[in-house]
């Protein structure tokens, strides 16, 4: 099992390199989407935690 997490490890990490190197601005634009994503994550977690501490009221 623990090869088999590695074989896929190694999958992902040249996966990730050839979308680098072979199109470097359609990487970017990933980055981009994935931070904008934890950032709405975070964003949303803010918000549930403000309306707990508010006791559930909207």
């Amino acid at each position: 099992m623990v090869q088999a997490k590695k074989v896929a490890l190694y999958v992902v990490v040249v996966f990730v390199l050839y979308v680098i190197i072979s199109d470097p601005d359609t990487a970017g634009d990933y980055v981009t989407m994935g931070f904008e994503g934890i950032s709405n994550a975070a964003s949303a977690v803010g918000d549930f935690m403000t309306w707990i501490a508010n006791g559930g009221n909207s």
